[in-house]
């Protein structure tokens, strides 16, 4: 079979970095240039076809023509037809995502917990045409406070590709409000759900806030919800309207208007949900496969029942650290894409250089799951970098005692001796005392259940090294290697595994910015490769596999 491949190659001009996009121009701009030549390769030629037919494949930004020889098979040609149109970055996910939320790619830099998403990591997602989410779980409120401050000051009080993260305390409630409380008076908005096992009314209040009705009859909402959710009865609790008893009750607080309350209750909690299958952190370990299609079903089924003007969009998250992964989740209909574990090795993360040198060494199995600190005592864990630390096993460990035993004076002298020594470098006395003046500016009531409760104040004890131990690795205590807590799921070692050998694999290159481009350039390229095949063109395998180069 003759094979004509439109090369598409602009002549007399200079290109940058990988060959293909004309300097000048950014990610996703539509080349520019002279008429393509046709490139006409002989039978047998196999190799020289497929360097050829790769070249075609990563101009994205061009069309393609598909044409049936004598032969019936299918040649890529410059004239045919059937047309490949320019495929671009900024349209793999759903239009009506950049257009809610003023971005340029359908991309997400999620936000990881108590700062690793840093204020600068959001300012350089928002620069890069990205939607940025601060990490702020696990941060106080007037630190918070702070950052958004500074994320107004540095892209613009009314930029709109921004926003952070609410987390679900089982153990103080209040803490929830007070941060929407924040979110509210500094104008934040878009904020990240995460961990919440069923709708909040600080969630409610937060969506609800600053609805109107619009001459036209529809409703405009201030706030924007992304729900992250990994099982379909979480999610239909954001894909519905909030509850009435729910509504009734903020409206009675006062935290609600009426005429605010009655437009809630016409729409769904969340404007976006991003589907978290198996990540860092809280996670259900679900492959996305089989997760995303669960909760679209639902989605579709309560957006029929309430009879939505506008759909949820759906997002993907958790296992994606390749363009292959990205463009998969493009293809389970994903209207947008969050990473996370990856961003994490990123040079704007608030990880420590050491932390970040691990990351950058992890192998797709080298995550477990650990005790979480924030939800101890009810056994929910997190996915956590194995490699490097003992931090999995001594938080096991420090969970099966809990288990085990009804307070710290029950434990066995073998055992306390073992805790004092290797995990707590203190007496537990001792620790409890620093706990106890945590608390007690924190929240009071956990320090009167701890002293009324033994089996509470061993909790308590046991969670001050659960949190240590992702601060240790934040501020990089080399003394402490052994026990960082690095919260990080197998999409961290796909990623490494990619980036071997490219520019990307240094830790110094790696920014949020190369990331999201080459991982959307690759998604792209992967995903123009599909379309032949599945127009019936014998696409070599190794075209599926896009390499990082530096992308401007």
């Amino acid at each position: 079979m003759v094979v004509k491949i439109c090369a598409g190659r602009p002549r007399g001009r200079r290109w940058q970095f990988d060959a293909r996009i004309p300097a000048g121009e950014s990610l996703g701009s539509p080349a520019v240039g002279n008429a393509s030549a046709i490139v006409t390769l002989a039978p047998g030629g196999r190799h020289e076809a497929a360097v050829d037919l790769r070249d075609a494949i990563e101009r994205v930004r061009e069309p393609l023509s598909l044409s049936t020889g004598s032969d019936g098979r299918i040649a890529v040609a410059r004239a045919g037809t059937h047309v490949l149109p320019p495929l671009f970055p900024e349209w793999l996910g759903d239009r009506s995502f950049a257009a809610a939320h003023g971005c340029r790619f359908p991309y997400v830099v999620g936000e990881m917990a108590r700062g690793l998403a840093t204020v600068e990591m959001v300012v350089a997602a928002v620069q890069a045409g990205l939607v940025g989410f601060f990490g702020a779980a696990g941060l106080a409120p007037r630190e918070i406070e702070d950052a958004m401050r500074f994320i107004v000051a540095a892209v613009g009080a009314e930029a709109p590709a921004w926003g952070s993260n609410l987390i679900h305390t089982v153990h103080d409630r209040a803490y929830e409000d007070a941060v929407v409380d924040v979110y509210l008076r500094a104008g934040v908005r878009r904020v990240s759900t995460s961990a919440f096992m069923a709708l909040a009314p600080s969630i409610a209040r937060y969506a609800a806030t600053g609805l109107t009705r619009a001459p036209d009859g529809s409703i405009r909402r201030r706030n924007f919800v992304f729900a992250k959710i990994s099982r379909p009865e979480v999610a239909a609790q954001f894909l519905a309207p909030p509850p009435a008893a729910m509504l009734e009750s903020l409206v009675a607080a006062g935290a609600l208007r009426a005429d605010e309350a009655q437009l809630a209750a016409e729409i769904s909690v969340a404007t976006d949900l991003t589907v978290e299958a198996d990540s860092g952190g809280h996670t259900d370990n679900r492959p996305l496969a089989a997760l995303f299609p669960a909760i679209a079903a639902v989605r579709d089924d309560l957006g029929r029942r309430y009879r939505y003007a506008e759909p949820v969009r759906l997002g993907a998250a958790g296992s994606l650290g390749t363009p292959a992964a990205v463009a998969s989740a493009f293809a389970l209909g994903a209207a947008y894409v969050l990473t996370g574990s990856i961003n994490q090795s990123a040079i704007e993360s608030g990880l420590s250089d050491i932390g970040r040198t691990m990351l950058c060494d992890a192998g797709i199995a080298d995550v477990a799951m650990a005790p979480a600190a924030d939800m101890f005592e009810l056994g929910v864990k997190v996915q956590v970098l194995r490699r490097g630390t003992f931090f999995a096993a001594r938080a096991q460990r420090l969970y099966d005692l809990y288990v085990a035993h009804a307070g710290l004076d029950d434990l066995a002298p073998e055992d306390r001796a073992r805790l004092e020594a290797e995990m707590f470098r203190a007496p537990l006395d001792e620790i409890w005392s620093a706990t106890r003046a945590h608390f007690l500016r924190a929240n009071p009531a956990d320090v009167e259940r701890a002293e009324r409760d033994p089996k509470h104040r061993m909790a308590l004890v046991f969670r001050w090294y659960l949190f240590h131990a992702s601060r240790w690795a934040a501020e990089g205590i080399a003394d402490r290697r052994a026990d960082f807590q690095i919260w990080c799921g197998p999409a961290m070692g796909a990623f490494n595994s990619w980036v071997a050998g490219s520019f990307l694999e240094a830790p110094e290159n790696r920014t949020v910015a190369q990331i999201a481009r080459n991982m959307l350039e690759g998604a792209a390229v992967i995903t123009r490769a599909q379309q032949l095949r599945s127009f019936g063109v014998d696409v070599p395998h190794d075209l599926f596999d896009f390499r990082p180069r530096p992308l401007g």
